[in-house]
């Protein structure tokens, strides 16, 4: 009789967890935040409770679109921006902590990430309006405003100034993986264990698929964006790209990307894309822009040294490079050369 009840209560057990493993369905919602096609996914049993939570995280991005964003004229950012050589602003503690983590990238990466390369935005257009490049002389005074140890945090006062006039910060380069953290946060506080946010390739993934399976993430081939050139098997993890196919114009028949190097205030060269693989998506926002200025060489030398963090790169020539501990589930190898 005991062994009896004992498969049955088995029996049920089994039963009752393989429905809830079918019952697990992936939610939806793609719309337009900050500038950009986001897609944020809940994989849940309870579609309420995922279709909220899709909603908590739409909100929380928007609330930090406002904060962050140099084009609203009514953002804590842009009142930085007004006063720049004039006074302190008071800010939020959460852009003051945002600014700092910006500025330790900036010391790991030499200046090549600078929030405050925002001052070349007026001369650089990749809407479609733009065809001619600027002169010698503009970029060359843009540029002289570029310095982001000439953003001064004082975290008591909870105050940020630029110091000198025509400066300007932006958190293009960083703003969407930022967003990203934390909306997927938002959703781990109301329960969602397994979602993916995604700003328009820009993305962090964590838990498991719907079949609970991990997440399958391709990797766009810069030649074909439509085709994927390689997939990554991953959980609890950001993957982010940039790339020169994206945003960019041509003149005199040369294109120029909109990967502006702050060093020099030209679009930098040499790279079609950069995938950075890491647990966070703030930190790999960052670096995919750092990494496709610096180069193939320096770029992937820079990964190597880093912690728990891997990376791609397409170069102008189409040769792969990577990271040592990259891993891809296959790569399409036709015209292409890979190191290892």
């Amino acid at each position: 009789m005991k062994k009896y009840f004992l498969l049955v209560v088995l029996i049920t057990t089994i039963t009752i967890y393989c429905n809830a493993q079918q019952e697990m369905s992936a939610y939806k919602q793609t719309l337009k935040l900050m500038g950009t096609r986001f897609e944020i996914t809940a994989v849940s049993d309870d579609e309420e409770l995922a279709m909220n939570s899709i909603d908590s995280a739409i909100f929380e991005i928007k609330r930090i679109e406002k904060l962050i964003s140099s084009w609203d004229n009514n953002s804590q950012t842009t009142a930085i921006n007004n006063n720049a050589g004039i006074k302190a602003v008071k800010v939020d503690t959460e852009l003051i902590d945002l600014i700092i983590r910006s500025k330790k990238i900036a010391d790991l990466t030499n200046g090549i990430f600078d929030i405050s390369f925002a001052s070349v935005d007026k001369l650089w257009q990749f809407d479609g309006t733009q065809d001619t490049i600027p002169s010698e002389l503009e970029i060359k005074k843009s540029v002289s405003k570029i310095n982001y140890k000439n953003i001064i945090v004082d975290r008591e006062q909870s105050t940020v100034f630029l110091k000198e006039k025509g400066m300007k910060i932006g958190f293009g380069a960083i703003g969407k993986g930022y967003a990203a953290n934390k909306a997927k946060n938002k959703m781990l506080a109301m329960g969602i264990k397994n979602g993916v946010v995604n700003a328009a390739g820009d993305l962090i993934a964590w838990g498991k698929m719907e079949n609970n399976n991990n997440w399958s993430i391709g990797i766009a081939n810069p030649k074909e964006k439509d085709k994927i050139m390689g997939w990554l098997i991953i959980s609890d993890m950001a993957v982010v790209t940039s790339g020169n196919y994206e945003k960019f114009f041509i003149s005199n028949g040369k294109k120029y990307s909109h990967i502006i190097n702050p060093k020099t205030g030209w679009p930098a060269t040499g790279t079609k894309s950069v995938t950075i693989i890491c647990p966070d998506a703030e930190i790999a926002d960052a670096l995919a822009t750092s990494v496709f200025i610096l180069g193939p060489i320096d770029g992937v030398k820079l990964i190597n040294q880093l912690k728990n963090i891997e990376c791609l790169i397409v170069t102008d020539n189409d040769e792969i490079v990577k990271s040592s501990g990259l891993k891809l589930s296959y790569y399409n190898t036709d015209n292409t050369k890979v190191n290892n």
